[in-house]
């Protein structure tokens, strides 16, 4: 998996609108999970359902199939997103219009637990990896730098960082503090029903 460099968010999109609330991160890095926690909250996805629970995700993946084609300037959609939820991983964030305002919950994750997550998944698929760990995980670390640094600079982005690891050892801090930066009303006691230590299957070694 290859990241390209990113670029300026390009200029698009009608006038102001409530912001677009966005969770994103790595593929497995929580994503989905923070989806639902917002959504148990109160607040309203933008999703197609498309993509059903499976084994990987229980609950569910959240996800909407036209952020896939973001990149083909396909973003019609957004105009009615204001004050909704949806994911975008991180490396479309690129690709969404200028012309919005965007509160960005963006999740980290040990990468290695990120690497044995997605090797477990792909077993499951019978499909085989074209990188090794290594090659993966200097990917992952240089996308990361690369997507904080140019995320800092973007004036209609604010961004909250949420530790996956963090979040499953103290599920009330970490809900309260994203239902603090979001600024709209929460049932942060729903929310903290979502994080499940039977679901955390692939955990780092301590240090």
């Amino acid at each position: 998996m290859m990241f390209n460099k990113l670029r300026r968010a390009r200029p698009a999109g009608p006038a102001k609108t409530p912001p677009i609330i966005v969770v994103s991160g790595l593929p497995r890095s929580g994503t989905s999970m923070m989806m639902k926690m917002l959504s148990e909250g109160g607040l309203e996805v933008v999703t197609d359902a498309i993509r059903a629970a499976d084994e990987d995700n229980p609950n569910g993946y959240f996800e909407f199939e036209p952020v896939k084609r973001l990149a083909q300037g396909q973003d019609e959609w957004l105009k009615e997103a204001g004050g909704k939820l949806v994911k975008v991983i991180s490396a479309l964030l690129e690709h969404l219009p200028a012309g919005y305002d965007y509160r960005v919950v963006f999740m980290e994750r040990e990468i290695k637990e990120i690497l044995a997550s997605q090797q477990k998944m792909l077993k499951r698929r019978s499909e085989a990896s074209r990188s090794t760990d290594d090659e993966l995980e200097a990917q992952f670390r240089e996308h990361l730098r690369v997507t904080k640094y140019w995320l800092a600079r973007q004036p209609n982005m604010s961004v909250r960082y949420v530790d996956y690891n963090q979040l499953m050892a103290d599920p009330d801090a970490n809900c309260q503090a994203v239902a603090d930066y979001l600024a709209v009303p929460l049932d942060v006691s729903r929310m903290l029903r979502v994080p499940n230590e039977g679901l955390y299957r692939n955990r780092a070694p301590r240090k």
